[in-house]
């Protein structure tokens, strides 16, 4: 019965520094998870910066299966080199030894402090990112007391007969308690959590120097596996499998070095601080600093293995999604932005129909009004994909920067989506009419036509900097695109009032089809201008260029 007994409050203990762990990640993501992955993107230059930039990022976020996602998503997608994407995983890797130091230190004295900061600061605070930096001080504090516990729950373990039997047995064993840790750390989705109930064993006596060694080791492997067997439900994209693949090999090879110098490594550990604890926080340290000093160096060969191993998918069905990654949803601030990257491939498929449209009215391939279509439907595709993908993010999960973020990524999917309904509708049936028609628009009207798909076009890439960077001058620029494109369709409405005849109705359709799509990507300006105050209730405010005679608000 004690037995039983001691069994359920070690769980709870452990589910109770998993939930602390998971209240530390969560209240950082909301407060600074879009700004650490864009720090991340930034600083993922070379190798040596990478290390430093995931060694900086995992500190904050006390896990590298979050570190892990980010690079991954970033190397997947082919913005970052795979030498840099592997040198942030060894920097990441070393961010959660230096977690475990600080950990490792008798600061559960502390605890009550931080709890109750954490819970003044979450409930008192008038800010959101106040709140949830009072939930990662709660976190921190949970964290810190279910390591107390652990410690003297496993205070009368060491007096068992049946327990010290079974420990001497697998002592000089290193591999079975290797096993054991690889387990708790896989389950646990946690290094950080596998070492530190490592350290509480250690602490209590209960496991011996060496066999405390092989379990860190095995810790070590253990939370290796989570990124990779998240990142491997996405089988038709093997890239993905890159970096968790490195980081796995990386770790493969430190343990097998490990193992073979274990009694070398335990007898230079003790030399330098022979607490139990403090011996498995060094152990930590030592292998994931060494594992990086070796690797280092062999980045560009490992990363030249793996492009070999897992090459680049084949040409797939262009509507299939390429960047939802389903393991990515539980760190919001990744799923935004793979959201993100997919919006823009459907921007890349509405720029595709306004000049497969350009060549209609050109009447230079007959064939390019169909082709241009054909990706309306890719584009609809390709919007449910995205949509369904958010809805799947939870929303509790998400701060407020991302919620709004979630948004302006909805916002944009629909503007393109409508956008190119327009095209395919409309756009492109008045290029087949004036098809028809044998030349009915020609000369200057076909020009004009010509000439507002280009501007289109360049619309569509300022609303993509909008999207991407909230560039406020391009934000501007689409607002006075959007002014020019009404001015284009008074004038043709003229030259119809004037009897031009049918080329004249025929260009007054045209443009009015540009102006709407028009107006629908100037949409993704007009949340950053009303930010900025910068936008009256239709018109930019104080642009002489747009506001002639412009009447008092309220007048």
């Amino acid at each position: 019965m004690h037995e039983a007994r001691l069994l359920v409050e070690l769980a709870g203990e452990a589910a109770l520094l998993l939930w602390g762990l998971h209240m530390v990640q969560s209240g950082v993501q909301r407060a600074f998870g879009s700004r650490l992955r864009h720090a991340l993107g930034l600083a993922l230059g070379n190798p040596l910066r990478a290390f430093l930039a995931g060694l900086g990022v995992t500190a904050v976020l006390q896990s590298s299966t979050a570190t892990a996602l980010m690079v991954g998503s970033f190397a997947a997608a082919g913005a970052v080199a795979l030498a840099s994407a592997l040198g942030a995983m060894l920097g990441a890797n070393v961010g959660t030894a230096l977690i475990v130091q600080l950990l490792s230190f008798d600061v559960s004295a502390v605890f009550p402090a931080l709890v109750l900061v954490g819970v003044v600061a979450f409930r008192r605070g008038q800010r959101t990112r106040t709140r949830d930096l009072g939930r990662v001080a709660i976190g921190l504090g949970l964290m810190l007391l279910s390591l107390r516990l652990m410690l003297a729950s496993m205070a009368p373990v060491e007096a068992s007969p049946t327990l010290r039997m079974l420990l001497t047995a697998l002592a000089d064993q290193p591999l079975p308690n290797l096993l054991l840790a690889a387990v708790i750390s896989w389950a646990a989705h946690s290094s950080v959590a596998g070492v530190l109930f490592v350290a509480s064993l250690a602490g209590s006596g209960v496991a011996s120097p060496e066999a405390a060694v092989a379990m860190v080791l095995g810790a070590n492997l253990g939370s290796a596996l989570n990124p990779l067997l998240e990142a491997g439900g996405d089988r038709e994209d093997p890239a993905r499998l890159r970096v968790p693949m490195g980081n796995l090999l990386n770790r493969l090879a430190g343990v097998a070095i490990g193992l073979a110098l274990l009694p070398q490594a335990v007898a230079l550990l003790r030399l330098l601080d022979p607490a139990p604890a403090r011996l498995v926080a060094n152990a930590h340290l030592g292998f994931n600093l060494a594992t990086a000093l070796l690797t280092l160096p062999l980045l560009p060969a490992l990363a030249r293995l793996l492009r070999r191993l897992l090459p680049d998918r084949t040409a797939a069905d262009p509507a299939a999604p390429r960047y939802l990654d389903e393991a990515a949803l539980r760190t919001p601030s990744v799923a935004l932005a793979n959201a993100a990257r997919e919006v823009l491939r459907m921007a890349d498929q509405v720029e595709a129909m306004l000049r497969g449209s350009s060549e209609a009215f050109r009447d230079t391939d007959r064939d390019a009004a169909k082709a241009a279509a054909r990706l309306d439907d890719v584009i609809d595709r390709l919007h449910r994909a995205v949509h369904a993908y958010l809805g799947r993010i939870p929303r509790e999960a998400l701060g407020e920067e991302e919620s709004r973020r979630l948004q302006e990524v909805q916002a944009f999917a629909i503007a393109l989506e409508h956008a190119a309904d327009v095209i395919e509708r409309d756009l492109l049936r008045h290029a087949a009419k004036r098809q028809r028609r044998d030349g009915a628009l020609e000369g200057e009207a076909l020009q004009e036509v010509l000439t507002l798909h280009a501007t289109l076009q360049e619309q569509l890439r300022l609303a993509i900097a909008v999207f991407m960077l909230e560039d406020a001058e391009a934000a501007r620029a689409l607002v006075r695109g959007k002014e020019g494109l009404r001015e284009a369709e008074r004038e043709a409405a003229r030259r119809l009032s004037e009897g031009e005849g049918s080329a004249a109705g025929l260009l007054l359709d045209a443009v009015r089809d540009l102006r709407r799509v028009g107006a629908h990507f100037a949409l993704v300006a007009h949340p950053l201008l009303e930010r900025r105050g910068e936008l009256l209730s239709s018109r930019l405010a104080a642009d002489p260029g747009l506001v002639e005679n412009e009447l008092p608000e309220g007048a």
